[in-house]
């Protein structure tokens, strides 16, 4: 991996002082030149010219010069960035010479490397045709400008606690479209080329996004549920950088345990067809332990982990549950299981139209459910697929009440088992566990709340509460 240094007399006190790329004359440029291509791009990226809605070639070249002359205008005020930008304006060129055929910026995508040198406040100025997880499902050319997040106890942590070198946190300056949506995330798995890379060197999550959501969408629950809130954690849903802090932690660990444990082959389960529960389980581990990091980093004093848990608990128990549709709704059903598991244990009564938390039991019980979990994955490197499959279903519905049309909860003899597992997942319904009566009616008090935070920033809930 390319070492990036940064030295320059506008980095001082671990924070570069660059003039913003965005207040550059340049950017706006830039953001309306990609925004026009994007409106004549396929599915896959592609452009096909001189198509009814489409530009003929020269009226396309010129448009993408103007993208490539805002690149190179821009590129001296993120000069660590000018290996990148050096290989983009070539693969923008060779997409121009190839006429405009499906993207591939695999040599750009190889010379971008901010792991590399991760600097708290560093900006970076990303272009690539991709999609972005949660918003935009096409190959769109997008443009981003953003900030790193790496203040000095995270990187502390990092190196001495939770090794995580691909991890980057990071924070919207400014985007293009396809980012004015839910997504929170830059992967290089989104991104249009022509092979996969041998490996991937960095995944960025934007912490400012899931903290303005978090906020928002916490702060209206708390009053529909009327929760009364202890005062710091009430502080913390009111602080937009204490939030971004409790984020970026969240994440670095939530990033690095998907490799981490006793863990049946791939936990992950990259390109493998299974049951969409065992990606919530999956996703739901990865976040408990998270939390139960964050219980131990508070009980040494750590300021970031009492903030940690209850932005796990919030995040999870809140929006989870009721975002997005209930199609194979992985992250919905880890929050359903995590609140089905603490109302189970005592830990929140919902009485009096009154939503109640027992906060000294919440950091043990919900531990509890962590080695649950633990247990059905250290149980299952001896399990056949299947019976594991079966394991983690009978562990889900000990909490969640299937549906009752289901053909697995009816057990193994309702299904063919003559047929691979891989064949079994099409007798999974859409909507394996349904929402409670309770989460039924948050949803429609949320609802509002919910659409209100895409494309959402800090900007749009401010530094801190009114």
């Amino acid at each position: 991996m390319t070492e990036i240094l940064v030295q320059d007399p506008a980095f001082a006190g671990g924070i570069f002082q660059a003039a913003r790329v965005i207040e550059h004359p340049a950017w706006p440029r830039l953001k309306n030149a990609v925004e026009e291509i994007r409106t004549w791009q396929a599915t896959d990226g592609s452009i096909e010219l001189d198509a009814e809605g489409a530009p003929a070639r020269l009226a396309a070249q010129a448009v993408l010069d103007r993208v490539i002359d805002a690149v190179e205008e821009l590129s001296p005020l993120v000069p660590h960035d000018a290996p990148y930008h050096r290989a983009l304006v070539a693969d923008l060129h060779k997409w121009a010479d190839s006429a405009f055929a499906v993207p591939d910026f695999l040599d750009s995508l190889l010379a971008f490397q901010p792991a590399a040198g991760r600097v708290d406040g560093l900006q970076h100025l990303v272009l690539f045709p991709m999609y972005t997880q949660n918003g935009n499902p096409d190959r769109n050319l997008e443009a981003v400008v953003l900030r790193m997040v790496w203040p000095e106890w995270l990187a502390e942590l990092e190196r001495t606690r939770y090794d995580n070198p691909l991890f980057c946190g990071i924070t919207f300056e400014d985007f293009t479209a396809g980012y004015d949506t839910n997504s929170a995330v830059l992967f290089p798995e989104t991104i249009a080329v022509r092979e996969a890379p041998e490996r991937f060197t960095w995944g960025g999550i934007f912490c400012d996004r899931e903290a303005a959501r978090f906020r928002a969408v916490t702060d209206e629950a708390v009053r529909v549920l009327s929760l009364d809130l202890p005062e710091d954690i009430r502080e913390l849903v009111g602080d937009q950088k204490r939030c971004e802090q409790a984020f970026v932690l969240w994440d670095m660990v939530h990033d690095r345990t998907h490799s981490h444990g006793d863990l049946p082959f791939d936990p992950f389960m990259i390109k493998q067809r299974q049951p969409f529960w065992m990606y919530g389980l999956e996703e739901l581990r990865c976040d408990l332990t998270a939390f139960k990091e964050a219980v131990k980093l508070e009980a040494e004093g750590n300021r970031h982990g009492r903030d940690v848990q209850y932005a796990v608990l919030f995040d999870r128990m809140f929006r989870f549950p009721v975002s997005g549709d209930r199609v194979r709704n992985y992250d919905g059903l880890g929050g359903q299981l995590l609140f089905a598991y603490l109302h189970k244990h005592d830990v929140v009564r919902w009485t009096d139209n009154q939503l109640k938390i027992d906060w000294d039991r919440a950091p043990q019980v919900t531990n509890e459910l962590c080695a649950e979990i633990e247990k059905l994955y250290r149980d299952g490197i001896d399990r056949p697929k299947l019976v594991h499959w079966f394991a983690a279903y009978d562990l889900v519905s000990a909490y969640l009440a299937p549906h009752p049309g289901s053909r697995w909860a009816k057990g193994p003899d309702a299904l063919d088992l003559n047929q691979p597992p891989r064949k079994l997942v099409d007798d999974v319904l859409p909507d394996e566990f349904p929402l409670s009566m309770f989460y039924e009616a948050l949803s429609k008090k949320l609802k509002a709340v919910i659409a209100s935070t895409k494309g959402i920033t800090a900007a749009g809930v401010g530094q801190e509460a009114a």
